[in-house]
């Protein structure tokens, strides 16, 4: 409170320089901000610290973006855009460090009675998530670490679970056990769902009016998201094995499978959106059985992936196609369910025991950071997990957890 009473204080403080005072003072704004720029973050607090009207100087966001883009999720892109650009940088660095040194409060922000196998998108301030065959969606209170208990809207159609979803164009698009593709109009009642494959639909994603999904038929399907097309299928492709994961080339040119690994081919392979011809396959030293659950594109050339053989592994296609660049691998050999990245530095990954999520600097081979989030008699496994610049989100079987590394 007293924090925040200083800080209150110093805006109301006229924006002038000081009359009197250290040379420095004197400088022009634009040298003094080059000498500020070769400054670590604890010189700048230091800095801060001599009088109100550098407090106010050493808090530019021009000083803090080169800090910023070094720290772990600081809303800065590994290419340096600036995804919280309405937020301060210099505030963003302090999370940071929350992040850095693994300081943060654990909290439940929903329960459910029965076993699930629960998967979950953000968007602005609010939560979507699976529960058997609905999906809900939530509006997070102000500090994001709770909800408001009400749904903002309940999404239904399939006569199964929903295995996995994806928002995309104001729609949510769905993937069922029932074998069916539910497309939902998010700010209405519309929604249509098709019979898409024979067994569970086990992916799906979509991106520029385009559906890709995955089943366990072994079979990957591109569908139109057009309305007036919907449910007719563009392409066919025969994987010969039971597809868990899916993802669409941010080009639109082309899309990534992770298969089952039951076969004598890559589990990983990357296919032509247009003509769904096969166009290369990713690795060559998979064991037998290293199924690929989660994979994600994190640019044109660069890929996430991590499954059953405990692995995160990191592709760039412009380097190589036959060995990943860098690898990460789970310390306790546990099956890897999810994976997420804040496109810079940091890593999440959500683990087959105990709902451990492990925190990454993508800068190192060692884990960064650990956190159980179930005990023995419920161990349960990370199904899903998001991440902001404050809070993590893990979907376990019985739980959605949060930890919130704003107020620790």
């Amino acid at each position: 409170m007293a924090a925040a009473t200083e800080e209150e204080a110093a805006a109301r403080e006229p924006a002038g320089r000081p009359a009197a005072g250290p040379a420095l003072l004197r400088l022009p704004e634009e040298l003094l901000l080059l000498i500020c720029s070769y400054l670590d973050m604890r010189a700048l607090g230091r800095l801060a610290q001599v009088c109100r009207w550098l407090r106010r100087f050493t808090s530019c966001d021009l000083l803090w973006r080169r800090i910023a883009r070094a720290s772990l999720n600081s809303g800065f892109t590994r290419l340096g855009t600036d995804l919280m650009a309405n937020v301060p940088v210099k505030e963003r660095v302090k999370v940071s460090q929350n992040w850095r040194l693994g300081r943060c409060r654990e909290g439940i922000l929903l329960k459910w009675r029965c076993s699930q196998m629960p998967w979950m998108q953000l968007e602005g301030d609010s939560l979507y998530i699976s529960q058997a065959n609905f999906i809900l969606a939530y509006q997070f209170r102000p500090d994001g670490a709770s909800l408001n208990r009400r749904p903002l809207g309940v999404f239904a159609g399939h006569d199964e679970d929903v295995c996995h979803f994806v928002l995309a164009n104001s729609h949510i698009i769905s993937a069922g056990g029932d074998g069916k593709i539910g497309v939902h109009k998010i700010h209405s009642t519309f929604t249509v769902k098709y019979s898409a494959h024979e067994q569970e639909v086990n992916c799906v994603d979509c991106r520029g009016g385009i559906i890709v999904s995955g089943s366990r038929d072994r079979t990957a399907k591109v569908w139109p998201l057009a309305s007036g097309r919907l449910g007719q299928c563009l392409h066919t492709i025969q994987t010969e094995d039971r597809v868990w994961s899916i993802a669409i080339s941010p080009l639109l040119s082309s899309f990534v499978t992770g298969t089952a690994c039951c076969g004598h081919f890559s589990p990983l392979r990357i296919w032509d959106l247009n003509s769904g011809q096969l166009m290369m396959h990713l690795g060559s030293d998979f064991p037998p059985g290293a199924g690929v659950l989660d994979v994600m594109y994190e640019s044109p050339s660069t890929l996430l992936s991590c499954g059953y053989d405990t692995y995160v592994r990191y592709w760039d296609l412009r380097a190589s196609v036959r060995k990943c660049v860098m690898e990460w691998e789970e310390p306790h050999d546990s099956t890897l369910y999810c994976l997420q990245t804040d496109g810079n530095h940091l890593l999440a990954t959500g683990s087959s025991y105990y709902g451990v999520v492990r925190l990454w600097d993508r800068r190192q081979r060692a884990c960064l950071h650990a956190f159980p989030l179930t005990s023995t008699p419920l161990s349960s496994p990370v199904y899903c997990l998001r991440f902001t610049t404050k809070h993590l989100y893990a979907a376990l079987s019985y739980n959605l957890h949060v930890l919130d590394f704003q107020n620790p």
